[in-house]
């Protein structure tokens, strides 16, 4: 079982094993969860929502603020359709 030391900062080295067995590099970020019983795991954190960001493509047309507010009013009022 690996083990590794918290220094006067509060800092610990995670043992090379743990890193590979998570695959954790350099940068990566990790969560400590903490069970009721008391005991911590600790969990490579994985990706936030901005991984996502440009995967989709928009293709439709371009649409203004007030255009989007006059389609969010017709919604709210019933007047909206499926074909609109």
């Amino acid at each position: 079982m690996a083990s590794a030391a918290v220094t006067s900062k509060g800092q610990i080295t995670i043992p090379i094993e743990v890193r590979k067995k998570l695959g954790l590099k350099a940068g990566d970020r990790v969560r400590f969860v903490v069970g009721a019983d008391g005991e911590v795991i600790l969990k490579p954190k994985t990706g936030s929502i901005m991984d996502l960001r440009g995967v989709a493509k928009w293709q439709g047309k371009t649409v203004t603020i007030e255009e989007m507010n006059e389609t969010i009013a017709k919604g709210w009022s019933g007047q909206l359709t499926f074909e609109d």
